[in-house]
């Protein structure tokens, strides 16, 4: 009976120490940037024609109080312009909405393809490789093609946005975990578990409602994780590569443009993108934690 309440006060307590991990993390990586400015080479450190550690100049490597007092500055030297974090954020939003559009679809599709392949073994031998090989395709080059498919794409009143480019490479990315992971999970249950689901005659589709799914959601958040930080970065990449304006893949391209004038407002973007990682795994974290139930644990008598 009092081993309960402790349990749970562990639960409680674990949060608070993941945030300080993470904070201490926060400072080590500063500490580490500030030291290697101080002590490293001016030039950096060059192996052969390959630079591997970066220069340690201002223009390479700005303070991190610099890039933190120019990310609460003003985007420009205008009295009226915005603060450079909220047009960050405004583009952060814009590329987290086509994100998540292209994780959902990703998502939808990832579930679909392990559904048929989990039906028929045919099925999962002939399109398996397929998934596989689908990764392949190298984006960078993948992205201007289908920006270039979807603006001939016009049916009736409806036209094909660039935005949909986007989110249409995002969810290419998402999808393959989401279909390996769901394939191992939905395969997860014991045969045991399976034969007795035939022994009570109950049909394919209810045991993979009532056994399977459930069998599989922690394979699940784990493809999740993963489809959550490919579909950032595959949009983050395809506005880059589709030349879309408005997220934050093309303020990049433009802040890095201008880093020779303002090396500390480079940097800003970049944070974003960083945040929306953060906002993609805390999203799929609080997933699995409603989906705490149904996780399958071991239990020793």
């Amino acid at each position: 009976m009092t081993a309960l309440p402790a349990r749970g006060a562990a639960g409680r307590r674990r949060p608070a120490s993941a945030w300080l991990w993470g904070a201490v993390g926060l400072v080590a990586l500063a500490a580490a940037w500030e030291l290697y400015k101080l002590a490293g080479p001016a030039d950096g450190l060059v192996l052969g024609e390959t630079r591997v550690l970066p220069r340690t100049s201002d223009l390479a490597m700005p303070h991190v109080w610099d890039m933190v007092i120019r990310f609460f500055a003003g985007e420009t030297r205008a009295p009226t312009a915005d603060p450079l974090w909220f047009v960050v954020a405004q583009a952060a939003l814009v590329t987290l909405g086509i994100a998540a559009a292209g994780l959902v679809a990703g998502v939808v599709l990832g579930l679909a393809l392990a559904v048929a392949m989990l039906s028929l073994r045919p099925v999962r031998w002939g399109l398996l490789p397929w998934i596989v090989l689908s990764q392949t395709v190298p984006l960078i080059a993948f992205a201007p093609l289908v920006r270039s498919w979807g603006s001939q794409i016009q049916i009736g009143a409806f036209e094909w946005q660039d935005w949909m480019s986007v989110a249409l490479i995002a969810s290419y990315l998402a999808f393959f975990p989401v279909a390996v992971g769901a394939l191992a999970g939905l395969d997860a249950p014991d045969r045991i578990h399976l034969e007795l689901m035939r022994t009570y005659g109950v049909g394919w589709w209810r045991t993979l409602l009532a056994l399977r799914l459930p069998a599989s959601v922690p394979y699940l958040l784990t493809a999740l994780r993963l489809a959550a930080a490919n579909a950032i970065v595959g949009a983050v990449v395809a506005e880059v590569s589709t030349g879309m304006q408005g997220g934050i893949g093309r303020m990049i391209i433009q802040f890095a443009g201008q880093a020779s004038g303002d090396p500390a407002k480079a940097w800003a973007p970049i944070f974003g993108a960083i945040a929306l990682g953060l906002i993609g795994a805390g999203s799929v974290a609080l997933l699995g934690w409603l989906l705490r139930d149904y996780r399958r644990v071991e239990v020793s008598s």
